[in-house]
């Protein structure tokens, strides 16, 4: 009896009320950097900003250091090994109709193969090695979309972003196949493609970019609940007027630091991350993640 209490004790130890909502269902971690969900209600709470929450990271494109390609799983894997963080990561689909993991419409860039991905089945493409970003060959192959469904759950949220050629059908329909509803949010670039989602499938959560007040009440319009969303506030910071007015919405903010600011990060300090955070920003969305990570998650 002893030792089944201390288990229970054990257990309970472990599982921790992460995130930003006071609900029960919340994210349950299996390590110190994993994150899993058992429903899209659990989802919705870890992302319902309030004064607790502890800002993070979202690897762009899953992020890219040398010898880790973007889009891969095992690069996924890499960042997880150093910090809690999002995926982001590009759903295209092949000539014979499978959701494969590239952001170009080619290949040529990150793979040893060339042509375009809508031009290529899915078996040429797989035969094929990524590179990483200095161009070195890599053993890693291109990841389906239901691959990495798969390896999300358990692990992190990811934030898919859905090329212009790809069904949305299809992508809900291996979301459902897999059960991964609760470790995905679906990125829309305009209020036209969050609608369609939102009616497609009320009960995933979106991210809608919202970098002024005239798309806030824009966006409040479309009758879309805003615990359904996650705010893209766009790569250049935004007041912090703005974010608070979001904030008190329950909205969790995300910064696109990748590109300039992130450049603007490696010249002046990483330092400047934090300054993001202090200003509003919940999310990073970076090329460097685990850069990022080491900056704004040390205690003031």
């Amino acid at each position: 009896m002893h030792q089944q209490s201390l288990a229970g004790l054990c257990l309970l130890l472990i599982i921790l009320f992460l995130g930003c909502g006071g609900s029960t269902d919340q994210a349950v971690t299996t390590d110190g950097n994993y994150l899993s969900f058992e429903n899209v209600a659990a989802t919705k709470a870890f992302f319902n900003w309030n004064a607790d929450w502890e800002p993070m990271v979202s690897a762009h494109r899953g992020g890219s250091y040398p010898g880790y390609p973007e889009n891969a799983i095992q690069t996924f894997d890499y960042v997880l090994q150093h910090t809690p963080a999002l995926i982001e990561c590009d759903i295209s689909m092949t000539m014979d109709s499978v959701l494969v993991m590239m952001h170009d419409n080619t290949v040529d860039r990150t793979t040893s193969g060339s042509g375009a991905v809508s031009a290529l089945r899915y078996e040429e493409i797989k035969a094929f090695d990524l590179e990483d970003a200095e161009g070195k060959v890599t053993a890693f192959n291109v990841p389906t979309l239901r691959e990495v469904l798969e390896w999300a759950k358990g692990k992190a949220v990811l934030t898919l972003d859905i090329k212009s050629n790809v069904p949305y059908e299809l992508v809900l329909e291996e979301i459902n196949a897999t059960g991964a509803e609760a470790h995905v949010v679906l990125i829309t670039y305009s209020l036209g493609a969050a609608k369609k989602l939102h009616r497609m499938a009320p009960e995933l959560m979106l991210s809608v970019t919202l970098r002024n007040d005239q798309e806030w009440d824009r966006f409040l319009a479309t009758g879309i609940p805003v615990e359904n969303i996650i705010a893209f506030t766009g790569v250049t910071a935004r007041s912090a007027a703005f974010n608070e007015k979001l904030h008190q919405h329950g909205v969790c903010t995300i910064l696109g630091t990748l590109g300039n600011l992130d450049k603007r990060a490696v010249a002046r300090g990483d330092q400047l991350y934090q300054e993001f955070v202090n200003n509003g920003a919940d999310i990073l969305a970076t090329d460097r993640p685990i850069e990022a990570a080491n900056i704004i998650s040390k205690k003031p």
